[in-house]
């Protein structure tokens, strides 16, 4: 029997495993993502009245790559050498061209020591206004880095979004970087954050072996088509 490679975690076997086919819609949806528009403050978002999926993470969490992966697009989102550096909230649409079913929002990447404080401070303002009153929001993926664990900042960002949590907003915790861990402190990694996350999902992720993608897409997919959905919307003109 041929035993797994240690540096090669895995998610645990109680995970559901999507059908076929669910997997090739997801990623077929991911993959329609295109840029929508860009804003530096919360009210020159367009009201949108389709599922609204947020990226959120420090600066060196692997946000961008992770959005990337998931749409299969080497530059959706910007991937800058200098964490940090990118401070607008990008909105990507989802669905056939010229309509769309979902939105994918790039939340600018927050805790990096270079950026000044009073812009930290900015940034940290509008990202939690964003969280606590954007209407159409139905989803949070939380990106950590499993090495360095959840830290103030993530915890802070949960406190903040826990009453709509509690709502029924949809959470997820997403532990990039995975194919830096061995099983075992992957399998620890999901153990601790499980009970950090306080009812949210899990799952580890890696950009380089792919680990997790399928399982992420799925979910999202899940997320962005309640029953019940409303039709397809027109797509709004970029700002």
């Amino acid at each position: 029997m041929t035993t797994p490679s240690p540096s090669t975690p895995t998610q645990p076997t109680s995970a559901t495993v999507a059908p076929k086919s669910a997997v090739l819609q997801a990623m077929g949806w991911l993959h329609t993502a295109r840029f929508l528009t860009t804003a530096p403050q919360l009210h020159f978002l367009p009201e949108l009245d389709v599922p609204e999926i947020a990226f959120v993470g420090r600066s060196n969490a692997g946000k961008s790559t992770c959005i990337n992966t998931l749409t299969q697009q080497k530059q959706l989102a910007f991937a800058s050498k200098r964490p940090g550096r990118t401070q607008h909230i990008n909105l990507f649409a989802l669905g056939k061209q010229g309509l769309m079913d979902a939105v994918l929002t790039d939340l600018p990447g927050y805790g990096y020591a270079a950026v000044p404080k009073q812009d930290k401070i900015r940034w940290q303002q509008v990202m939690a206004n964003y969280l606590v009153s954007r209407k159409n929001l139905q989803a949070i993926v939380l990106m950590c880095d499993p090495r360095h664990g959840m830290t103030e900042l993530d915890e802070i960002l949960l406190d903040v979004i826990r009453p709509r949590v509690e709502e029924g907003l949809k959470f997820l915790v997403v532990l990039t970087k995975a194919d830096k861990l061995t099983r075992s402190e992957g399998a620890k990694a999901l153990s601790i954050t499980r009970l950090q996350a306080g009812g949210g999902e899990v799952r580890l992720f890696s950009a380089t072996k792919r680990t997790g993608l399928e399982d992420v897409a799925t979910l999202l997919w899940d997320w962005a088509h309640p029953a019940g959905m409303a039709p397809l919307a027109a797509e709004p003109v970029a700002l």
